[in-house]
């Protein structure tokens, strides 16, 4: 572990029980870190145990082998030191979204008054302070996902992990998703695990991609965008044009092309 390491993944690997008393290796032998207050993206083919290696670190899944740690303890189940965003949407349609954002506080038994306070800050945060009172019904699909993450965010997790997140959502609201993720990352140093397949997706929020091979998911290889320069930038269309975008792109699209063709 580093000293800025949040998350450590070591040696693991999963397999499931399937039919005929048979295992699947579904992740085999992953290691690597999360840094602190980073954003890292987990990349690689349909099927090669990205969300897998999610729902481990989230303690929804517990490794065949190897171990999670966060902060340099075992990951044993799910713990309020992180927060998962899924891709279906998770809005309690009975509540309002100030009542949705108060939900998981409330039964953390965070008092009224505080949860309220904090529910308003992140409902804020994440570009609904209007429709405070308003029902999930009455909301887009990428407007119901920012309660999801706010929600998420007012519980006050260390890390955020957040698998396909925005994988419903149409091109315009997704890329506007992407941009608020930036921002929320700037503004709470919280740390981000993301899972896509989405390469534009990827190089737009990574500070690190962890790349994984098809079936069975082993690491391929960590990627850095160095064309950033270690900043983070929160408009798509100045990232698309910095010098190394394409490149990095073309090397990605590669590995995806060699991992399909691996995968045949």
């Amino acid at each position: 572990m580093t000293a800025d390491s949040i998350l450590e993944i070591r040696n693991v690997s999963k397999s499931f029980d399937i039919a005929g008393g048979k295992k699947l290796l579904a992740v085999d032998d992953i290691s690597f870190d999360v840094e602190r207050n980073s954003i890292c993206v987990l990349l690689g083919p349909s099927g090669c145990g990205k969300s897998t290696v999610l729902r481990m670190m989230a303690g929804l899944e517990t490794p065949t082998s190897g171990a999670v740690m966060i902060g340099g303890h075992a990951v044993d189940g799910p713990g309020q030191d992180r927060g998962m965003v899924f891709q279906a949407y998770t809005s309690f349609d009975w509540l309002s979204v100030q009542k949705n954002v108060e939900f998981g506080m409330k039964i953390n038994g965070v008092p009224a008054a505080e949860r309220r306070e904090r529910a308003a800050h992140f409902t804020e945060l994440v570009g609904l302070g209007k429709f405070s009172e308003a029902y999930p019904s009455q909301l887009s699909g990428g407007m119901r996902q920012r309660v999801a993450i706010a929600r998420t965010l007012a519980n006050g997790p260390e890390v955020l992990l957040m698998d396909e997140p925005f994988g419903a959502l149409d091109a315009e609201t997704r890329w506007l998703m992407q941009e608020l993720m930036i921002d929320v990352a700037e503004k709470t140093n919280t740390t981000m695990v993301v899972v896509t397949h989405d390469l534009e997706e990827a190089i737009f929020l990574a500070d690190k991609i962890v790349f994984l091979s098809s079936h069975p998911g082993r690491l391929k290889e960590e990627i850095v965008p160095d064309f950033k320069q270690g900043r983070r930038i929160g408009d798509k269309e100045h990232v698309v044009k910095l010098d190394g975008y394409g490149n990095l792109e073309a090397h990605l699209m590669r590995l995806m092309r060699e991992e399909g063709r691996h995968a045949a």
